[in-house]
């Protein structure tokens, strides 16, 4: 009889280093706000950046997740930097990749990265 498998849900973060995360992620919302054509807006319950109506970077359980070409998110998959989006549902996005925290230059560099890439399709 095959042994049944046990689940683990991950790890909560801390309420000091999630703080950490939530201001880090204010301060690219407040930056990338003042371009007029931003807004905010939900995918998945979580707090995002929307351009024309497409979100284009959000906040998921402590990450940033953006949407890039698909050459450039396998560049990130492959440096470390990144790793696949899968909103909970078993299967990945494929323009969609999710950051550990960095400093606020490196996920405000990937919100406008994936801003202008978001804006190039409208």
């Amino acid at each position: 009889m095959p042994k049944a498998v046990r689940q683990t849900k991950p790890k909560k973060q801390s309420p000091d280093k999630q703080s950490a995360i939530d201001e880090l992620f204010a301060l690219v919302v407040e930056t990338t706000l003042k371009d007029h054509k931003v807004t905010q807006s939900k995918m998945f319950g979580s707090r995002g950046l929307r351009i024309g109506g497409k979100v284009f970077a959000m906040l998921y359980k402590g990450k940033l997740v953006v949407k890039l070409s698909q050459d450039r998110v396998n560049s990130l998959l492959a440096s470390g930097d990144g790793k696949r989006f899968d909103p909970g549902h078993g299967r990945v996005m494929k323009e969609w990749v999710a950051i550990k925290p960095f400093s606020k230059d490196e996920w405000l560099d990937l919100a406008n990265e994936a801003k202008d890439f978001v804006a190039s399709g409208l």
